[in-house]
């Protein structure tokens, strides 16, 4: 748990403007997510997990800042796929709301909202650690650390399934995308296993055939889809299913996978590895680990949301679980003092137990909480944990993998920062030259 002494937390607030008297009566937390399109599954799920936190909180009296309850709203804008249109929802939700925190999925669109997020100084956090930079101090991923959790999946598979040896793996060329398939060839290479085939393609490709039927050319022993999104990896599967393939299915996501066994069979997609568990499964009653009743709270969506649960389903909580400790530990909700209360005592809980901020030599700046990831698999049609994987631990032993291949794709923090063409305020300090 995020800790601090009386003490420290005296001094704090003694240099910090107070918030409990005159403050207005809502707290405003803004998320700028797709709430439609391609990429829906990763957004509005979220926002439907919110909608269940901020009445939880609500009836529990609100957000307790130095000894006053205010209660708390959750507003979510659709980011679209137009960078300009998310950067102008994104200055409403910060200049207009005035929101205390703004969530974002992450991707290639964040790169624009660089200059308001320092000009603002409002706490920001992504599910993609990629978007980290130091340019931009107020970006934090405290929830999910993708793609690097991907290493936990490949790691499991090099040592229980000793008949994987060749692998085929693809991604479509984006934010999500790129990140993803340096990571998997990183965890592939260091689990020993053989890339036999390695597809890229366009973010909007459509032409499954023409991306997977390459992949199966190769008579790899497992199709690994890195970060696709869910109708691709759905399309990609069930063509795969066609074609007759028996081997292996890994994916980062696996977002409706019930619809996948109902459409292949289960005994194709039995063994199907991914990343993100169901929360009533049994291993997650059994694991200490900072999240808010997760068996009521998977009870509750499935009760209001039915056949929407998805990766991102508890993601945005977990990070407003860790936010609102840490506001309440501080007693305000100044972006720099809550981002020093998480950070202050070097490791907090995330939504799978003890983590660890991390970062500086792939992302820049160690904003990114890193510690166990859960291995799901797929068993008699059914999502189970099977492991909870170190991501701390492999990393200790191939981060420098990690950064060869990131670099092979250009997706190191100052590469990407040049890369985006976007104006920065902050002169990169790319390693070798000048701060």
């Amino acid at each position: 748990m995020i800790d601090t002494s009386f003490a420290h937390r005296m001094a704090m607030r003694s240099l910090l403007p107070s918030f409990g008297v005159g403050m207005t009566q809502e707290v405003k937390i803004g998320m700028l997510v797709p709430l439609s399109g391609s990429v829906q599954s990763w957004g509005l799920p979220g926002y439907q997990g919110c909608q269940i936190w901020e009445d939880w909180l609500n009836r529990a009296g609100g957000l307790l800042i130095q000894g006053r309850r205010y209660p708390v709203r959750v507003i979510a804008r659709d980011c679209g796929d137009d960078p300009a249109q998310a950067l102008a929802l994104a200055r409403d939700l910060v200049w207009q709301e005035q929101v205390s925190l703004l969530m974002l999925l992450g991707g290639d669109y964040v790169a624009h909202l660089r200059e308001l997020l320092n000009d603002s100084r409002v706490l920001a956090s992504t599910l993609l650690p990629s978007d980290l930079s130091p340019d931009t101090r107020y970006l934090i991923a405290p929830s999910e650390v993708h793609p690097v959790y991907n290493v936990t999946g490949v790691d499991w598979i090099g040592r229980n399934c000793p008949q994987v040896r060749r692998v085929a793996l693809c991604s479509q060329r984006d934010g999500f995308g790129l990140p993803s398939l340096a990571t998997y060839r990183a965890a592939f290479k260091a689990a020993g296993h053989q890339i036999c085939k390695d597809v890229q393609y366009a973010p909007d490709a459509t032409d499954v055939a023409s991306i997977v039927q390459p992949m199966l050319d190769e008579s790899p022993d497992l199709l690994c889809w890195c970060t696709s999104y869910t109708p691709m990896v759905h399309a990609m599967t069930e063509y795969a299913h066609a074609q007759g393939f028996r081997g292996m299915i890994l994916s980062c996501t696996l977002d409706q996978y019930d619809r996948l066994v109902a459409r292949t069979s289960a005994q194709f997609m039995e063994g199907a590895i991914f990343q993100f568990p169901d929360f009533d499964d049994p291993a997650l009653a059994e694991k200490a680990f900072f999240f808010n009743q997760p068996h009521g709270f998977y009870a509750e969506y499935q009760e209001r949301f039915p056949n929407s649960w998805s990766a991102v389903s508890w993601e945005y909580v977990a990070i407003l679980d860790i936010w609102h400790a840490a506001v309440e530990k501080v007693g305000a909700l100044n972006a720099a003092a809550v981002l020093a209360a998480m950070k202050q005592m070097g490791q907090v809980n995330h939504a799978f137990g003890p983590a660890e901020w991390w970062g500086e030599d792939i992302f820049g700046i160690s904003h990114a909480l890193v510690g166990d990831w859960p291995v799901v698999r797929i068993e008699k049609g059914k999502a189970r944990i099977v492991e909870f994987g170190s991501v701390r631990g492999w990393l200790d032993r191939h981060e420098t993998l990690l950064h060869s291949e990131m670099r092979d794709l250009g997706q190191l923090w100052h590469q990407k920062l040049v890369a985006s063409g976007v104006p920065h305020s902050l002169h990169p300090r790319v390693p070798g030259g000048a701060d």
